[in-house]
């Protein structure tokens, strides 16, 4: 057998606090793989549309892990967001606004720039009003960009990035999963060193090609 067809699978939200604490080893595994394992990034969808307000107990629950995650990994947090925002246990948008930004090859992008909206400038990326406006920043053709937003197409493209989350076998985000033919093995991640992940990979790649 050769590595051909073997996927690491990099399932993910772009609100989710824990890959955003993720990202910096993201970056670096993304960009260190073995020969032959191809990198994919899935949308898994943290949460679902809503306009209803965060409830006060959710506040302080998504607070209290900001924290945790401040203190675990040195994560920068702007705590301004709950003050100056009125925050909605919505990230389906942000999901959305990933795909229509990867309509003009800037879906990467988009992620970290609503990583960097929500977390660091005190910006709801649950209002499709701050998702239009980081694709002005971007560059991006807003009015395409706010068109497939809400498009059907961009809804089953989204579906279909659940669909496959699900045959993954993932409920948290983020997770990694290495994918080989119809077999699908999960890798453990560290948030603070990439050498451990890289080498469960290698070892899980040489077991299945050898």
């Amino acid at each position: 057998m050769t590595q051909n067809g073997a996927v690491l699978y990099y399932v993910h939200d772009p609100m989710c606090s824990w890959c955003w604490a993720y990202r910096p080893r993201m970056i670096e595994l993304s960009s260190s793989l073995p020969d032959g394992v191809a990198w994919h990034s899935v949308l898994g969808g943290l949460a679902p549309d809503s306009n209803q307000p965060m409830p006060e107990g959710t506040r302080q629950m998504v607070q209290s892990h900001w924290r945790k995650i401040q203190a675990t990994t040195a994560t920068e947090f702007n705590f301004d967001f709950w003050i100056k925002c009125q925050p909605r246990r919505d990230t389906y948008k942000s999901c959305r606004a990933v795909i229509a930004a990867s309509n003009q090859q800037a879906g990467e992008e988009m992620v970290e720039a609503i990583q960097k909206a929500y977390y660091l400038r005190a910006m709801n990326p649950s209002e499709l009003e701050t998702l239009v406006e980081l694709a002005r920043e971007l560059g991006l053709d807003h009015h395409l960009f706010e068109k497939d937003l809400v498009s059907v197409q961009t809804e089953k493209k989204l579906q279909n990035e659940f669909l496959l989350r699900s045959r993954l076998g993932v409920r948290s985000f983020p997770s990694l999963v290495l994918g080989y033919d119809s077999s699908f093995t999960p890798i453990n991640h560290d948030y603070k060193n990439v050498l451990p992940t890289l080498m469960e990979i290698r070892a899980c790649v040489s077991s299945v090609t050898s």
